[in-house]
């Protein structure tokens, strides 16, 4: 049995709290987010402390994780969710035109995205940085994903789109591996 999915959570003075049936509605001072859930959980909120119960044996299972999802709508509509992005590369960038983002990522043609509704998008002036901003991080997590999966940085050089801060583990190459055992271990042979 979960521990996680009977703590109630406690909410600010500042973000308001809308159940119909098993949709839920927080808005805060950040903005606002919606979700449906599973109809064998119900969301209660009594003096400003929300907690999820489940209807059903069978809801026990998912019970800690809308706990939990809630708790981040409740975050991010205090205080938006952000995801930095890095391009590292010899030509590689970054534009900015409206609602979509074209990344110039060593192909032999652009990578574009339509930049959902509720993400706020930045590119720095060079182009090799993406910022991007939401209260919602399950939309956020995924566009970023999807924005790296673009060019998933190389093992061997490090080049492509990864998340700010982020370290790739570069592997040797070929010359590393083979020169130390050029000449000693494949050469002698038995007489």
């Amino acid at each position: 049995m979960g521990r996680i999915g009977n703590k109630p959570i406690i909410l600010p003075a500042n973000v308001k709290v809308a159940v119909k049936e098993n949709e839920i509605t927080i808005t805060g001072p950040a903005g606002s987010v919606k979700k449906k859930f599973d109809p064998g959980l119900s969301i209660v909120v009594e003096n400003n402390v929300l907690s999820v119960r489940k209807n059903t044996e069978a809801a026990e299972i998912v019970q800690g994780t809308i706990r939990s999802i809630i708790n981040g709508m409740v975050q991010g509509t205090l205080n938006k969710f952000e995801k930095k992005l890095e391009l590292q590369g010899v030509g590689y960038k970054a534009q900015l035109a409206g609602r979509k983002i074209t990344l110039l990522v060593g192909y032999s043609h652009p990578v574009e995205f339509e930049v959902p509704q509720d993400v706020e998008i930045t590119v720095d002036p060079k182009g090799l940085q993406i910022v991007l901003k939401s209260c919602d991080k399950e939309k956020i997590g995924f566009f970023a994903s999807q924005i790296r999966m673009s060019k998933d940085p190389d093992p061997y050089k490090g080049k492509g789109v990864r998340y700010a801060g982020e370290h790739i583990r570069k592997k040797p190459g070929k010359s590393a591996v083979g020169a130390g055992t050029a000449g000693g271990a494949a050469g002698g042979a038995k007489k």
